[in-house]
């Protein structure tokens, strides 16, 4: 069982950001501003021995690399930003790629949308607009990916690499492009790209161009979350007698936190089927957003690293048996904006980690890398 952690590379200073949001400006910045909402909240989040760390030492990255191996994390799935031959914050990505020696699996995640002030409970202002290009930028995008592609180290499905577009909901551009990085890739010596999604609202089976997808990735907590709110919502409405159920959307309160059961959003993800037969199973380790969204936000109550490993156990019995897969994609690596992070904090230490050890190692499926 490979277990794969979504990264997100926003740990080093990039010149739009200091414009956008304040000169020193780093993911880390929202983390130390973070503050508890009600009493017992867990906020803010601190890194073990405050290691509020820069993805642009390559000393980070052997850190990461060796922490991940140590306990079983199979490869990190790495959050790309291209917006017409611009790129943000890919800086992480390419030091690795300098240093063989950061010897850790990877794939790339097109994190396809748009920046907005948005997240950052602030406006809708758009900060980088999402554009895809023509031809032209489709096979400069390839070729700035391509060395990637052919490193040793980039996780491939029958030597085809994987790459996942993070949604294609919309984006015409992307049939007649994922047929070109096709074409491409083969002309430059690889069989092929292995193309996944991580939206779980896309049908690959029924849209246009979704034959071009080998499966998608079941994203959680997003999955779960949704049937989450829809039943508790539901619920609430019958009880005063509303036919508007179908209307929920609309109808989530936006000023307001909102609270997520740990527990239910772990009993739901165990009972959910399959999307289809060629779907990845999705699994999380925390939640909560509120350093970024503030008392808008929106939080899991009821974490612990015994109830990480008591479900994570279940999900990797259910990869195998139930969907047929090597691959579990699991948020997250280090998205401590939204408390999803494996790595060591300074409330449970290195317990989150040691849950993933202990449920691989329970279904006899802890990875041998060989060193």
């Amino acid at each position: 069982m490979k277990i794969i952690a979504f990264y997100l590379p926003q740990y080093h200073e990039i010149k739009e950001n200091n414009e956008w949001w304040g000169e020193g400006f780093t993911e880390w910045r929202n983390i130390k501003n973070s503050k508890p909402y009600f009493k017992g909240h867990n906020m803010p989040r601190r890194p073990l021995n405050d290691n509020y760390y820069n993805l642009t030492d390559v000393k980070t990255l052997l850190w990461q690399k060796n922490l991940a191996k140590k306990y079983g994390i199979y490869g990190f799935a790495y959050y790309h930003y291209w917006f017409e031959g611009e790129m943000l914050l890919e800086k992480p990505a390419e030091i690795m790629l300098k240093h063989p020696e950061v010897d850790m699996p990877f794939c790339f995640s097109w994190a396809n949308h748009t920046w907005s002030r948005v997240w950052a409970d602030k406006t809708n202002d758009i900060l980088k607009l999402q554009k895809y290009g023509d031809e032209k930028d489709w096979k400069r995008h390839f070729d700035y990916l391509l060395p990637f592609f052919k490193d040793k180290r980039y996780i491939k499905e029958d030597g085809r690499p994987v790459m996942i577009l993070y949604n294609p909901l919309g984006v015409k551009e992307f049939p007649e492009m994922m047929k070109k990085w096709q074409e491409w890739a083969k002309k430059a010596g690889l069989p092929g790209i292995f193309f996944l999604h991580q939206q779980n609202e896309y049908d690959h089976s029924r849209e246009p161009g979704g034959e071009l997808f080998e499966g998608g990735v079941e994203y959680q907590l997003n999955r779960a979350v949704v049937e989450y709110i829809r039943k508790s919502l539901t619920f609430k409405f019958e009880a005063l007698g509303s036919r508007i159920a179908d209307k929920i959307p609309a109808l989530i309160c936006k000023s307001t936190i909102k609270h997520y059961s740990y527990d239910d959003i772990w009993k739901i993800i165990l009972k959910q089927k399959p999307k289809g037969k060629d779907w990845y199973p999705g699994s999380f380790v925390d939640w909560d957003n509120t350093p970024r969204r503030k008392n808008r936000g929106s939080f899991c109550d009821g974490t612990s690293p015994e109830k990480f490993e008591y479900y994570l156990t279940q999900q990797i019995k259910r990869a195998r048996n139930v969907y047929h897969k090597d691959y579990l994609f699991m948020f997250a690596w280090n998205e401590w904006g939204e408390s999803g992070y494996l790595e060591p904090d300074t409330k449970n230490g290195y317990k989150m980690l040691e849950a993933v050890k202990n449920a691989l190692i329970a279904n006899d499926e802890f990875p041998n890398f060989g060193d």
